[in-house]
Order: structure tokens, then C-alpha cells, then sequence
């Protein structure tokens, strides 16, 4: 319920072509104790004026010359065409009563006016339209609130993300922020690519935990800066499988695409990948575009194998292939939106590279 005293101070237009009609109903209304009364014999104003002042109740004459009081009904549901229309249309004509209804209005006083009829409709209507704003704002505030812990849910799971697949990513080659620039080069490269926001979105938080299953590898094979041995090679290919193990058969989205992402990102699309050796589409569209990331990354990045690139020798061998690396092994329209767009990846590989530490930091 709304306070009387609020109900008083409630904004109220009339609108009537008549100045006696006007006149008549200021008397009563401030006789009643309503205090923001304002009134208009031109109907050609009430659009502008409500569209200031967002009047509690707008009192209208359905018959008026030049604009009746149906074309204003027309005008004033275009302001807000979602929200609640406080008009009460002031007829002798009973006949309008049911169109006036089907045009907008909320209720009517009938002519000539009766002074209880008139204080009793509009109590009531100046009621509804206040409790309709009260609600209205409410809404606006809970919608705010549930953005902001939404925000705080994403920002915290995006950091444990971090958190999590850091052990694996310091325990192999201490590139502290891989993990974060991932991310963005993932993002990026959907939007790119011109895929849905729920994609863009699972994939932004998803891709960071690629390699989470290297926490599995044991660290003479992880760390051992020379080439792999036949069995060694093996082991270290497991890291995908574990890695999927470890996040799959959970309900979250992004952990299901973190899973897709874990066991699919060393396929190659001409099917020289592992651990399956899937070719082309039927590689995960997630784990395509990580694949790319992946790489570029991994060549800007020092390893135990090789330095760290620059962005055009990184670009070079991604586009051209380097017997290592080659065109062949990515999705042909993901490699186009990338060599289109190689730029970006040059933008937030710098961004975040000044965050990185220690003596496998890119130089």
C-alpha cells in the first residue's frame, strides 16, 4: 500500500479543451489535498509534457479538436511502449468507454462530474501508477544487484581457472600469464570468426584450462629440455586425456568445453594430431580455435626446445609452416580469420607480456 499523504503528492496532468472542465477538476482535486496538479487545453503538448515530467496520472478528454483523445493514447504508449499507460479519460459518451479501454486507458469519469466518482477513481489510479513505479524500481535495483554478484561469480571463477591450471602451467615452463593471454586470444579470434556470444563467453573461460592435465606428467619428462625419448613422448601425450578426465562429468558449461578443449587441442585438422588423429570438423570447434592460439602463444613463448619468437616470425611459421609447425595442421577458415587479424594477437600478447616473470620470460 502506498502512504495517503504520498498518494497527495502525486503528479497529475489534466488534459480537456474546455478551461471550465479544467477549472472544475483543479478545484476538487486540490480540495481533496492534491498539491501537483498541471493542466494543458492543447493536446498536442501532452506527449512532450509527460515525456519531461512522467506524470503520475494523466486525466484526458476523449473529444477534442484537432487531436481526440485516442491519438494521444497513441503517442503516449510510443514514449514507453512497455510500461503501464496512467490515463483515465474524462467522456459523457458511453459508447467510447469499452475503445477508450482497448486503446490504453486504465479507467474513465463520466460527465458530468460527480465529486466522489472523480476522488474515488482517482485515489485508485494514482495508487496504481505509484505502486507501479515502486515496483518498477524495484526491479531496476534487483536487476543491478544480480548483475553485480554475477560479475563477482565470474570474476572469481575466472580467477580460480587461473589459479588451478597455473600449477600446471609453473610446474612446466613458468609463463605465469599464458594461461590469461589464452583467454583473450580465444575470445578474439570467435569474435573474429563472428560466433555466439554464449560461445565467445564458455570459450573466454574455458581455454585456460587447456593443458591442466600436464599437473599428471612427471616433471623429468615434463621439464627435460631435450627431445623426448619414443616412451617419453607417450607419457607426455597423455596430458590431453588427463586433462579431460579431470574436467569432465561436471554440469558447468565451461568446464564441458574446458574438457572438449583438454582432449582436442593437439589434433590437427589433416589428421596428424592426438591422441584420436581426428581430421577436419570432426576436431571440436572449440578445440580449433584454441589450436591456433596455442600455437601462436607457444611460439612467442621460450621453451626448453627453442627462444622465444617475435610476432612476425611467429606469424611467419604459422601461415607458411616450418616443418614443425605447418597451415595444413589448422582449420582453414580459423587460420584466414587469423592471418587477416594476426594483429590482435600481437596487441595482447604485448599488453600482458610485461606481467611475465622469471628466466623463461619472452624477450
Amino acid at each position: 500500500m502506498i502512504d495517503s499523504s504520498n498518494l497527495l503528492h502525486g503528479t497529475i496532468l489534466i488534459v480537456d479543451d474546455l478551461e471550465a472542465n479544467i477549472l472544475l477538476l483543479e478545484r476538487i482535486l486540490r480540495g481533496a489535498g492534491y498539491d501537483s496538479i498541471t493542466s494543458t487545453m492543447d493536446p498536442f503538448t501532452v506527449c512532450e509534457l509527460h515525456r519531461k515530467n512522467n506524470y503520475d496520472l494523466i486525466l484526458l478528454d476523449l473529444q477534442m479538436p484537432g487531436m481526440d483523445g485516442f491519438q494521444v493514447m497513441e503517442g503516449l504508449k510510443a514514449i514507453k511502449p512497455d510500461n503501464y499507460l496512467p490515463v483515465l479519460v474524462i467522456t459523457a459518451q458511453p459508447a467510447y468507454k469499452l475503445r477508450a479501454f482497448k486503446a490504453g486507458a486504465k479507467d474513465f469519469i463520466s460527465k458530468p462530474f460527480e465529486v466522489p466518482e472523480v476522488l474515488a477513481r482517482v485515489n485508485n489510479m494514482v495508487e496504481m501508477s505509484l505502486l507501479q513505479k515502486e515496483l518498477h524500481s524495484y526491479n531496476d535495483v534487483l536487476e543491478q544487484r544480480v548483475q553485480e554478484r554475477t560479475a563477482d561469480l565470474q570474476e572469481n571463477y575466472l580467477e580460480t581457472i587461473f589459479t588451478m591450471t597455473r600449477a600446471a602451467e609453473y610446474k612446466d615452463e613458468d609463463t605465469g600469464d599464458h594461461v590469461q593471454r589464452i583467454s583473450y586470444y580465444c575470445r578474439a579470434l570467435a569474435k573474429l570468426l563472428g560466433l555466439n556470444e554464449i560461445f565467445v563467453d564458455k570459450i573466454f573461460f574455458a581455454s585456460p584450462m587447456h593443458d591442466i592435465g600436464k599437473i599428471g606428467i612427471p616433471d623429468h619428462i615434463l621439464l627435460k629440455p631435450g627431445t623426448f625419448e619414443p616412451e617419453e613422448w607417450e607419457i607426455m601425450k597423455t596430458h590431453v586425456t588427463m586433462g579431460a578426465k579431470i574436467l569432465g562429468k561436471s554440469k558447468s558449461p565451461y568446464l564441458k568445453m574446458g574438457a572438449e578443449i583438454a582432449l582436442n587441442h593437439h589434433e590437427r585438422w589433416d589428421g596428424g594430431g592426438y591422441p584420436e588423429g581426428k581430421q577436419g570438423k570432426s576436431i571440436p570447434l572449440a578445440a580449433r580455435v584454441m589450436t591456433i592460439c596455442d600455437t601462436y602463444d607457444a611460439l612467442r613463448s621460450k621453451r626448453p626446445y627453442k627462444p622465444a619468437f617475435d610476432h612476425e616470425k611467429a606469424v611467419q611459421i604459422i601461415t607458411c609452416g616450418d616443418g614443425r609447425t605447418e597451415p595444413a595442421h589448422f582449420d582453414p577458415l580459423i587460420l584466414a580469420a587469423f592471418t587477416k587479424n594476426h594483429q590482435i594477437f600481437c596487441d595482447i600478447f604485448e599488453k600482458y607480456r610485461a606481467q611475465l616473470s622469471g628466466p623463461n620470460a619472452a624477450d
